[in-house]
């Protein structure tokens, strides 16, 4: 019986080798290189949140942050707060419609650029609207979704103000609570001279408000909808409890663990006293 032999390996077959293996390398370069820009992306973002957010006597608050749990949807997520010069305190939250790098570095454009058009305005629409114009003005491809909130310390009022964001939740002592689905306008950087209502509501009984993004409350899991209601359950119960602002901001971002999100997500969580009583005596 004859053995047969193996055909000798073609030329042919020796330059698909080297082209694989070249394929190859640079499939590990490109994974390196975007490593490399997942983890720029991510220092970026934390070095320019706050390291801090204001309070005053009744109000206290905290914020977390968690990157996107795949590291290709980095780089969009904001929160803020910052004292405001007629004594009042300003809070926004915000999600850039971008990744990466350029994301995060367009993130702390808006965030500087709020804080500079919020001191000369009246209330949170005008914020909204000075900073529209603001992004349009710099001609990016970017825009950003967001909600500036501010809290006066003399008359106990919320000031809301939404530009295209993903609604904010309330709870209070008493147990009530709900999705504060307040009319708004479009999101930053699309139309010139967008106006953006205000909201206005005064904090009667102590609670608990909270600005979120859409990572701590859509993903595959389940639907917006359904992670709203989740994060308000939970904010009631810690309305009830009078749980702190630091703590409850870390349970609302286990709901966003549980959405399977692909994107980065944010919470802000205001624990408040309820209003003192005004001058004739009414509450």
């Amino acid at each position: 019986m004859t053995r047969r032999r193996r055909p000798a390996q073609s030329a042919s077959a020796d330059d698909l080798l080297s082209t694989l293996g070249q394929l190859t390398a640079r499939a590990r370069e490109g994974a390196e290189l975007q490593q490399a820009r997942v983890e720029l992306a991510v220092a970026l973002q934390r070095e320019m949140l706050p390291a801090a957010l204001p309070t005053v006597p009744g109000l206290r608050a905290a914020a977390r942050y968690s990157p996107a749990q795949h590291g290709l949807a980095i780089g969009g997520d904001w929160y803020d707060g910052f004292p405001l010069p007629d004594g009042a305190l300003g809070f926004s939250i915000g999600d850039v419609q971008g990744h990466d790098a350029e994301a995060a570095a367009f993130m702390g454009q808006i965030r500087i650029g709020m804080r500079a058009v919020a001191s000369p305005a009246a209330d949170p629409g005008e914020v909204l609207g000075r900073a529209n114009d603001l992004l349009l003005s710099v001609d990016s491809v970017l825009f950003a979704t967001c909600t500036f909130l501010r809290f006066d310390p003399v008359s106990w009022e919320l000031q809301i103000a939404r530009a295209g964001h993903v609604a904010a939740v309330w709870a209070t002592a008493d147990g009530q609570y709900g999705i504060a689905e307040v009319p708004g306008g479009l999101p930053l950087g699309i139309l010139p001279g967008e106006a953006y209502p205000v909201t206005r509501r005064r904090l009667t009984t102590a609670g608990v408000f909270v600005l979120l993004t859409d990572g701590v409350v859509e993903g595959p899991s389940f639907p917006i909808e359904e992670g709203l209601a989740r994060v308000a359950r939970l904010i009631r119960a810690g309305a009830v409890a009078g749980t702190g602002p630091g703590e409850l901001a870390t349970e609302v971002m286990k709901v966003a663990e549980l959405t399977g999100h692909s994107d980065d997500a944010a919470v802000l969580v205001l624990c408040h006293a309820a209003a003192p009583a005004l001058p004739d005596g009414n509450g």
